[in-house]
C-alpha cells in the first residue's frame, strides 16, 4: 500500500489520510467476511480490490466535510466506504480487456489478472450493490430521509449522468475530435462526479440545507477538475513505479486531454488556479476546514 506519510506532505493531511486508510481497510475487512461456499472466490476478489490500496481521497472528503458539521465519525466512515466501493468497482471494470486492458493497479496485478475476467466482472457488480447496501443501512444514519438522500447523491454521481456516462465519453474520445469544452465535460462526469458526491454526502450527513451547500459544491467542482488535470500531467510525465500503473496510454490511444490541448505548463497553471479557487470557497470556515484545504493542495502536488 502506498501510504502517504507526514514527511512527504502536509502533516494535517498525512494524519487524515493515514486515519481514513486504516478505517476504510478495517471497514471493508469487517463487512466482507470470507465464507466457505462457492462465493468465496468472488468475495476474495472484492477484498483484493478494496483492502490495502488507494489514497482514499473520496472517503476522506466525506469525513472531512462531515466533520465541519459535527457528524459522528462512524457514520461518515461508513458513507465513505460506500463511495469507495463504487470507485473500486469502476477501477475493476476500467482495467478489463474490453476497456483499458491494464495489467497493474496500485502496484499489483489488476483483478482480472489476479483472478479471471468473469470473476472481475462479478466483483465489480457486487461492489456496486454492496455500496448501496452499506449506504441504506440504518448504521449510517437513523433518519431514513437522510439515507435516501445519500443513496440519491451516490447513484446520480455513479450512473449515466456521472461516472459511467463519463466513461462512455472517454471511450468515444478515442476517435478524436474532442475540444476543451468536451474534455472538461467528460472529466466532470468521469472523475469529478464522485468527488463532488463525496463532499455532498458529507453535507447531507451534516443536515446542511441545499441552499447552504453552494460553497461546498464550488469547492468540489474546482478540486474535481484540478484532480483530473493533475492526472493528465502524471500520465504525461509521471513515473510508472510511483504511480503503480501504466502511464502514457492516453497519448498512445490518441485521446485529447487537458495536457494535449493546453500544453503541460498551461495545464499546471490551470490546476493551481483551480486549487486556489477551491480553497477560497472555504473562506467562511476556520481551522476546522484545514484538512480540506490541505487535500486541495495535495491534488496538484501528488506523484500518483
Amino acid at each position: 500500500m502506498n501510504l502517504v506519510t507526514a514527511d512527504t506532505i502536509d502533516p494535517v493531511l498525512a494524519a487524515g489520510l493515514e486515519r481514513i486508510q486504516r478505517e476504510v481497510d478495517s471497514g471493508f475487512d469487517a463487512l466482507l467476511p470470507v465464507g466457505r461456499d462457492p462465493r468465496t472466490r468472488l468475495i476474495e476478489a472484492m477484498r483484493y480490490a478494496t483492502i490495502g490500496g488507494g489514497k482514499r481521497i473520496r472517503p476522506l472528503l466525506v469525513a472531512a466535510t462531515a466533520e465541519l458539521y459535527g457528524v459522528d465519525r462512524g457514520a461518515a466512515v461508513r458513507a465513505g466506504i460506500a463511495i469507495e466501493a463504487v470507485h473500486c468497482y469502476s477501477l475493476i471494470h476500467d482495467d478489463l480487456p474490453c476497456m483499458d486492458d491494464d495489467a497493474l493497479r496500485h502496484g499489483k496485478p489488476t483483478v482480472h489478472r489476479a483472478f479471471d475476467e468473469a470473476t472481475a466482472v462479478l466483483a465489480g457488480d457486487a461492489l456496486q450493490c454492496f455500496a448501496f447496501e452499506v449506504l441504506s443501512d440504518p448504521a449510517v444514519f437513523t433518519d431514513p430521509f437522510v439515507r435516501a438522500e445519500l443513496v440519491y447523491a451516490l447513484a446520480t454521481a455513479s450512473g449515466m449522468n456521472g461516472m459511467v456516462g463519463g466513461q462512455m465519453m472517454d471511450i468515444a474520445a478515442e476517435a478524436g475530435g474532442f475540444d476543451l469544452q468536451m474534455v472538461t465535460k467528460l472529466q466532470q462526469l468521469k472523475t469529478g462526479a464522485l468527488l463532488a458526491a463525496a463532499v455532498e454526502m458529507g453535507a447531507v450527513l451534516g443536515r446542511v440545507a441545499i441552499e447552504g451547500r453552494a460553497h461546498l459544491r464550488g469547492f468540489a467542482r474546482d478540486i474535481g477538475l484540478a484532480f483530473q488535470i493533475a492526472d493528465d500531467l502524471l500520465d504525461h510525465e509521471g513515473d510508472e513505479a510511483a504511480a503503480g500503473k501504466a502511464l502514457r496510454k492516453d497519448a498512445e490511444a490518441g485521446k485529447q486531454t487537458f495536457v494535449s490541448l493546453l500544453g503541460p505548463e498551461r495545464a499546471r497553471d490551470q490546476a493551481r488556479m483551480l486549487v486556489e479557487q477551491a480553497i477560497a470557497q472555504l473562506a467562511q470556515h476556520g481551522a476546522e476546514a484545514d484538512l480540506l484545504r490541505a487535500l486541495a493542495r495535495f491534488i496538484v502536488e501528488r506523484d500518483r
